[in-house]
């Protein structure tokens, strides 16, 4: 074959084969699928081998904890709304009508017996059952009978509002109104005051920490709270929502952990934080049980380590009567109660309780829980408490 055929034929080769090539592209371009969503790119990609899918824990699976780095908490933490609670003084004026409601039976029954015009043994009879019925106690009640026998002889008391006048007097001078109601929450040398709060389980405790840790930021006073109620998981839980709600810190522990533990922890970020009041809620099982009450007795002297107790406060159900009575005795013997709270006043006849847990403390009642409201936690006033109950 000569050089110039040879040439000729490569030239050919290359024409065809270019243009073929030409065509190829062509025709690729127009057969060519729309362009693919980036989502479904990227889940190819996870489903190479190469990319193995990330393994997510099923509904029985505890998801890993991952501790999220201190200066990432506040930021990765949803925006939480502080309240800002009403303040504490006048909440008794305002409670005094739903309290005077619930309450009006036993200002009914006393004003029906004073207001007769014959008042004889029987008719004083029927008043005791009424006070003692309202669990006022056998001693303030026969005192208080007593009185009134001799002012409504003595000043020749005949008329229903002279009667209602005198057991108005009298039953304020029973219910003491010169005892110290102020809760002692300021520490000494600098350290917060600290207040532990104690009671039986479905008191209303852990309702009554959160209301009080609200009238102590009505007052401007910095709070820490502590949740030593470790063997409910519940009550640190519900601890934690009332202190968000006025951005007040919550110091918890471990379900089950030691509550002295946790005690003590709170008043030492107490400390450390500079706050005015720390405030401890402690563990409610049933108070028959010494081990529990020593256990009681424990989370005060491990949190006095830090600083003294300024005040302890025992939360009682206003409808217990008697049985609240003897929570009382035994909780004293533990750890010294300051002052009682009354929870539930509102939904029972049983006013005189304040006179009855007063006298068989020896401390006064300085709060009263009056309903369900975040803010129904109002100081006790002796001439408030007894206006009301008189309706």
């Amino acid at each position: 074959m000569t050089t110039e055929l040879l040439v000729a034929l490569i030239a050919v080769a290359v024409v065809v084969l270019g243009g073929g090539a030409a065509l190829l592209v062509r025709r690729g371009r127009s057969e060519l699928p729309p362009p693919r969503d980036l989502d479904a790119i990227t889940e190819e990609v996870i489903d190479h081998p190469e990319h193995p899918e990330p393994h997510l824990p099923s509904e029985d699976e505890e998801p890993p904890f991952e501790e999220v780095p201190a200066d990432e908490k506040a930021s990765a933490s949803p925006t939480t709304t502080v309240e800002r609670p009403e303040p504490a003084q006048g909440r008794l004026v305002r409670l005094r009508a739903r309290l005077a409601r619930s309450n009006s039976s036993l200002g009914r029954g006393l004003l029906s017996v004073l207001g007769r015009a014959d008042l004889d043994d029987a008719a004083w009879e029927e008043l005791e059952d009424t006070l003692l019925a309202a669990d006022v106690g056998v001693g303030p009640t026969t005192e208080l009978v007593d009185r009134l026998r001799t002012r409504v002889r003595v000043e020749g008391i005949t008329d229903p509002e002279g009667a209602r006048t005198a057991l108005r007097e009298e039953l304020i001078t029973l219910v003491d109104p010169s005892l110290d109601r102020a809760v002692a929450t300021t520490g000494a040398d600098g350290k917060p005051g600290v207040v532990l709060v104690v009671g039986v389980n479905g008191t209303g405790k852990t309702t009554t920490v959160g209301r009080l840790a609200r009238v102590l930021v009505a007052e401007d006073r910095t709070v820490v709270l502590g949740a030593a109620d470790t063997f409910r998981a519940a009550a640190a839980d519900q601890l934690s929502t009332w202190g968000q709600r006025v951005g007040v810190e919550v110091v918890r522990g471990p379900e089950g952990g030691d509550p002295a533990s946790v005690g003590f922890d709170t008043v030492k970020r107490g400390i450390e934080s500079g706050a005015d009041v720390v405030v401890i809620d402690t563990a409610g099982r049933l108070h028959t049980k010494s081990g529990l009450m020593d256990e009681l007795g424990k989370v005060k002297r491990v949190a006095e380590k830090q600083a003294p107790v300024t005040e302890v406060l025992l939360v009682i159900d206003a409808t217990t009567g008697q049985n609240g009575l003897r929570q009382a005795q035994v909780f004293g013997e533990v750890v010294d109660v300051t002052g009682v709270v009354l929870t539930k006043l509102d939904g029972t006849a049983k006013g005189g309780i304040v006179v009855a847990v007063q006298r068989e403390l020896g401390v006064p009642v300085k709060f009263v829980g009056l309903g369900e409201g975040a803010d129904d936690l109002a100081p006790f006033d002796a001439a408030e408490f007894v206006d009301a109950l008189l309706g």
